[in-house]
């Protein structure tokens, strides 16, 4: 009968991955947050993943991976697909080690990354802009891989790169020597950064619970875990881009299972408040990926209390123009932010009426769409408001109901809702 051994990294792997990303990754800072330790009564840790060279962890596991590769294996070159981090990681190790490499990427990825990756990878790679979608350019990239004999660098799904991105594990055992790390909280996309992290605590630091989190619309690990099984969602939100995959590696998900204490899920909302409270208080650019962890600490706040607590912040690549998009969700989820159909009667003053009448002192309109009807007797128009605090709601729905400008509420009729935001 055939034994099955499942694949966990061993810590002598991990020092060597440590020894081979000297002078490439950066040591980065495990920083003591101030403002997030009073706020949780607890010793709150930051380990500033954001601040390597190309803004995020992965560097490690790319390199890792392809500074392992044979002479043979890196003849014909080496292939990646990507949308964002995993493809700078690659586009960067490629330059330094003088290795041609050709990353897919899906059309619509903004033309910042584009040349961000181009940037990093200068005259050693190439950009192949091919599908809608992360899967369409993994496609093309396994295909290619196939066709021309080339090495593909799976962004986490491969033991050189779980193993490089275990080295964030060690340093951050090392930077605190002094005392005990009681919670240790990492994001999960495809699991590469939890599983290698998890195993290098399960062997040095084992009562450390290991908090693995995902975005709501994205809960791939949590989902598989639950089914005991490595699972496909059918449908996901992408707009945490950093930790939406439909499926984790097989590796990382025969780790997690055994090493993680817990894999939670949090609202793509919260972590856009996250992401404004971050800039505006800390000065942290963080992308929607890298807030994950901090946007956790709301549903642990009992447990973390008097504790030494650490939270990854894994990148901040994020896109300045979707900014406005960001504040949209961090104020529906605040509940400060809502859509009606607002009927207005088809006459001079109307308008003004609703804005003196109908809207509180501290309401603002932030959106209205219009078109005036001349055959009918109101006409109806498309409002967003914006109010200073959530139970403001229901003085300003009970007055436009009173004065007959309530024609429907949007935020809850996810059909209509997605063409506002």
């Amino acid at each position: 009968m055939e034994t099955r051994t499942t694949y966990k990294p061993s810590l002598k792997s991990v020092e060597q991955a440590a020894s081979r990303l000297e002078g490439i990754a950066s040591v980065t800072p495990l920083i003591n947050n101030m403002q997030h330790s009073k706020k949780y009564e607890c010793n709150i840790m930051f380990k500033r993943e954001d601040l390597q060279e190309v803004r995020s962890y992965k560097i490690r596991g790319a390199y890792n991976k392809i500074a392992s590769l044979t002479d043979t294996e890196i003849e014909n070159g080496i292939v990646c697909a990507s949308a964002g981090n995993h493809a700078q990681g690659v586009a960067l190790s490629c330059k330094i080690l003088k290795i041609k490499g050709t990353i897919f990427m899906p059309s619509p990825t903004p033309n910042q990354k584009i040349e961000q990756v181009k940037m990093f990878g200068e005259e050693y790679i190439d950009v192949i802009l091919v599908g809608d979608s992360f899967d369409d350019a993994y496609h093309a990239a396994m295909m290619q891989c196939e066709e021309l004999k080339k090495a593909f660098i799976h962004p986490f799904n491969d033991k050189k790169v779980i193993e490089g991105q275990a080295t964030v594990g060690l340093e951050i055992i090392d930077q605190t020597k002094t005392h005990p790390i009681h919670y240790v909280f990492v994001p999960i996309g495809g699991g590469g950064l939890s599983a290698g992290l998890s195993s290098v605590f399960k062997e040095l630091s084992p009562q450390t619970k290991i908090i693995g989190v995902e975005p709501k619309g994205a809960p791939s690990m949590s989902t598989s875990i639950k089914n005991n099984r490595n699972t496909e969602l059918n449908h996901i939100e992408n707009f945490v881009d950093g930790a939406a995959v439909k499926r984790v590696g097989d590796l990382t998900f025969e780790i997690c299972k055994e090493t993680l204490h817990d894999v939670i899920t949090v609202d793509e909302g919260k972590i856009c408040q996250t992401i404004l409270e971050l800039y505006n208080k800390e000065a942290i650019v963080a992308e929607p990926a890298g807030a994950l962890s901090i946007a956790a600490l709301d549903l642990y706040e009992d447990e973390i209390k008097g504790k030494n607590v650490v939270c990854i912040i894994s990148g901040s690549n994020n896109d300045i123009t979707r900014t406005a998009e960001i504040k949209e969700r961090a104020l529906l989820y605040s509940n400060l932010k809502h859509y009606f159909i607002v009927k207005f009667p088809q006459r001079a003053g109307a308008l003004k009426e609703f804005v003196v009448e109908i809207l509180g002192p501290n309401d603002d309109i932030a959106h209205f769409e219009y078109t005036k009807k001349s055959n009918r007797d109101t006409g109806s128009a498309v409002v967003g408001i914006e109010l200073k605090s959530p139970k403001d709601l229901e003085p300003l729905i009970t007055k436009m109901k009173l004065h007959k400008f309530y024609g429907d509420y949007l935020n809850n009729k996810p059909d209509l809702f997605q063409f506002l935001i």
